[in-house]
């Protein structure tokens, strides 16, 4: 056995079906075009949500809002989960890459420690931003903050 000679499986593939080879083929005449239009012309292509004339749906739905594309997101990380991962991980600091390789946040988020639960542990924390009462707690438990 060589290359020259492998073939696919036996019923793996189809023949694809071949149009506008005659009437005996039962795909001859129109080959499956319809009869008039522009559909049955040689060159024909419409372009992208055309619907044959009719207000096509993009352009139907009404448009609203507003994006801002100066947005800055963040992702947010809870202070009780904080405290669970300094008790688990037993940290003295929490920064971008203790966050990162304990899989709560990806390679380029930027994060932001948000003030859900209690914090009573003295650590360090690192992040890009700080909500009011997460920072407000970090201190009272006797913790600093550095903004990033």
């Amino acid at each position: 056995m060589n290359l020259s000679n492998l073939k696919p499986a036996a019923g793996s593939t189809k023949s694809r079906k071949r149009i506008g080879r005659g009437q005996g083929s039962g795909r001859g005449g129109t080959s499956t075009r319809g009869h008039k239009g522009a559909g049955s012309r040689s060159g024909n292509s419409t372009k992208i949500g055309f619907e044959g004339g009719q207000m096509p749906l993009q352009r139907r739905v009404p448009k609203f809002g507003f994006k801002n594309i100066n947005r800055v997101e963040y992702v947010g990380v809870n202070l009780d989960v904080l405290q669970g991962l300094v008790e688990k991980h037993n940290l003295t600091s929490v920064d971008f890459e203790a966050l990162r390789t304990h899989g709560l946040v990806s390679k380029n988020d930027l994060i932001k420690i948000l003030g859900r639960g209690e914090f009573t542990t003295k650590v360090e924390v690192k992040a890009h931003a700080f909500s009011a009462s997460a920072q407000k707690a970090i201190e009272a438990a006797g913790g600093s903050i550095v903004k990033l």
